[in-house]
């Protein structure tokens, strides 16, 4: 388990890294009207807020599964060692 949760991290940072910088160049192509609204209105960081609230929530689930996954595969190590 600790494989998959090694692949969720990188996975995860990766995201977090490699997007904003994608976008940051689809940006300097063109102008988003909606973005440039909701920035000088104070609204994108709420959005950016939402969605760092949301993968944290992801990140803390996959992490508890891994742990309880990890529970229960030594507590049938040890009913099979018995």
């Amino acid at each position: 388990m600790k494989k998959v949760l090694k692949v969720i991290v990188f996975f995860l940072l990766s995201f977090i890294i490699f997007i904003p910088y994608s976008i940051a160049q689809e940006m300097d192509e063109k102008s988003v009207d909606m973005a440039d609204t909701m920035r000088t209105e104070g609204k994108i960081y709420v959005v950016v807020a939402v969605v760092v609230i949301l993968f944290t929530g992801l990140f803390i689930y996959a992490i508890n599964t891994d742990r309880k996954l990890s529970r229960i595969e030594k507590e049938i190590q040890s009913l099979k060692s018995q």
